[in-house]
């Protein structure tokens, strides 16, 4: 800034000398232009809280602590309450998303669907020479090109079906998500029961299996269920989806499948889930790998 001459008048000068002391301090630079240097010293200034990555990750404030969910384990069949067990809410306890679970179950339609395998012969397919075999004019018949054309016996097959992938690709993150929301859906409804250990039948007769589903009112009437099990257990599952004698199994009250063979529409299909304890902690121990390590674990006893 230049300095103003003797020549000036002393209203001039003392202006320009308070205007080139402000600017050169760095408390007037951050003041309004009438707030004066002994206003200044009396007003506190806001303190802004910016995030510094520097900062070690001890001084940092912990994430909050997710609240655990509880859960009654039953006896099998006569339901009686044996404990509680405990469940992060990040596992049974999520909000429902109904875009995450309809993507989900496209994606495992589309999986089983698998690998489309009719296959045809366009006619760059078929062997033959590219030649024409007919004059363009002058024959009176239709113009055609070479041998290969659809049109012609031996020729190949216009837009016939070729093997091809219908298969489609979902996040690993977000179908383990999937499977905890539909989970979820079903603990806060009051639609999953968790029970200790299912028994296999002393015989492959559905009557006994139907008085339980009808008894616990898990049958036709009240939304049929679906039973998940650690293993295959031969006698039940002829009961519960086979026939004998002419007379149709207990498949109208529900289904029983193997923990390995369920995915995500199962579990919202049917009106209810009854599920083996050690079948619900695999499956929220398989589809929990994007969580964080913060979290607590579930209590699987």
């Amino acid at each position: 800034m230049a300095i103003p001459s003797l020549r000036s008048s002393g209203k001039c000068l003392k202006k320009s000398a308070l205007t080139f002391l402000t600017a050169r301090d760095p408390v007037m630079q951050c003041l309004a232009p009438r707030l004066s240097r002994s206003m200044a010293t009396e007003v506190q200034l806001p303190e802004r809280q910016v995030y510094n990555p520097f900062i070690p990750a001890i001084s940092r404030r912990p994430p909050p602590i997710v609240p655990d969910v509880l859960a009654t384990v039953y006896s099998f069949p006569d339901m009686e309450p044996l404990r509680f067990t405990h469940y992060p809410a990040n596992h049974l306890h999520l909000p429902l998303r109904r875009d995450i679970l309809h993507q989900a179950v496209v994606y495992e339609a589309s999986c089983h669907r698998g690998m489309r395998k009719a296959s045809t012969k366009w006619r760059g397919d078929v062997h033959g020479a590219n030649r024409k075999i007919r004059p363009q004019k002058g024959t009176g018949k239709a113009r055609l090109g070479n041998k290969k054309s659809p049109m012609l016996r031996g020729g190949g097959v216009a837009f016939g079906p070729h093997p091809r992938d219908m298969s489609m690709k979902m996040p690993r993150k977000m179908y383990d998500l999937a499977w905890r929301i539909a989970l979820s859906y079903r603990y806060r409804r009051g639609e999953l029961i968790v029970v200790q250990k299912v028994q296999d039948l002393e015989m492959e007769d559905s009557w006994w299996i139907e008085k339980i589903m009808q008894h616990n009112h898990w049958g036709n009437e009240d939304g049929r269920s679906l039973l998940v099990t650690r293993r295959v257990m031969p006698k039940l599952f002829e009961a519960m989806n086979g026939s004998k004698g002419g007379q149709p199994g207990a498949g109208r009250h529900g289904i029983v499948k193997e923990e390995s063979d369920i995915d995500v529409k199962d579990l919202l299909e049917l009106g209810r889930i009854v599920i083996e304890k050690r079948s619900l902690d695999s499956i929220l121990k398989d589809h929990s790998s994007d969580l964080n390590k913060t979290v607590p674990s579930a209590v699987y006893t």
